[in-house]
């Protein structure tokens, strides 16, 4: 559920620093929770000469590749010898068309003969029905892409409100597409950062939205669910559901593992076998 976003912002982990906490991720009892390390194509030299990809028991780590479309493609050649599990690329500015952008990923997913994950992530604002629209026929050919949203950052407008982002949650459901979410959810419920202003939303309640959005539930009470700062309704809307596999919301990046499995342990809701 939770990709290893480390070395970005605001953890901005140093690469080894960052590998050594991945490797202990994936060695603890929840390390079913933890996806790739993911890192900026960019920088995937200098990550390579501070973070071996391969430890000493020969265990080869995992990577997602983040970044413009033409870094990303650079990276994807030079990537050895850690194993690239997926890539993620930002089709559009804000206020862009993102169907071009889209679709030059969609080739570079061809060309690769859909060998990892591809993540299209696209502005919540003009364009974004239509880019929904041709990833679904994407997927319907059998290329493994899926939506990509911004639920936070430096500024005001990149935090969808509750509303907005249930209409988007349910626009995927309809289309039966997947999706990945990024930025401000390192905590389970729906908060207000007194440092800077802005009203995070809370992973439980994109959990529990999302969980209502599969069983037919219209925007208005998913957005109810996105909004809600009680726990209590939430953590019953999801605790009987988790041994069960996640529908539409596939996870989401954070610079913290930490900081969500210590609100996972607070509400119960680590799965057996994953609280130690």
């Amino acid at each position: 559920m939770i990709d290893d976003a480390a070395v970005f912002p605001p953890g901005n982990a140093p690469f080894a620093d960052a590998m050594r906490g991945h490797r202990l991720h994936r060695a603890a009892p929840y390390r079913a929770l933890v996806g790739p390390l993911l890192l900026p194509a960019a920088d995937l030299a200098e990550a390579k000469r501070h973070a071996p990809a391969v430890s000493a028991d020969g265990d080869v780590v995992e990577i997602g590749l983040v970044g413009p479309l033409a870094a990303v493609a650079r990276a994807l050649g030079k990537a050895e010898p850690f194993t690239v599990r997926q890539i993620e690329v930002p089709v559009a500015k804000r206020g862009e068309d993102p169907m071009p952008g889209l679709n030059a990923l969609l080739r570079l997913a061809d060309a690769e003969a859909r060998r990892v994950d591809v993540y299209a992530e696209i502005p919540l604002t003009m364009g974004l029905l239509s880019a929904l629209d041709g990833l679904a026929e994407a997927r319907s050919r059998g290329v493994p892409v899926a939506p990509k949203f911004r639920t936070g950052g430096l500024a005001a407008e990149l935090f969808p409100t509750p509303m907005e982002l249930a209409a988007v949650i349910c626009a995927c459901r309809d289309r039966q597409l997947s999706f990945k979410l990024t930025a401000g959810l390192h905590h389970a419920l729906r908060h207000n950062d007194p440092e800077t202003g802005f009203t995070h939303h809370g992973f439980l309640n994109v959990l529990a939205g999302a969980l209502a959005a599969a069983e037919g539930a219209e925007v208005v009470r998913v957005a109810e669910l996105l909004g809600g700062t009680d726990p209590v309704p939430l953590i019953e809307l999801v605790r009987g559901r988790l041994q069960r596999a996640r529908p539409l919301w596939l996870g989401f990046g954070s610079c913290s593992i930490d900081e969500p499995l210590i609100d996972l342990r607070r509400y119960g809701l680590l799965p057996d076998g994953m609280a130690a």
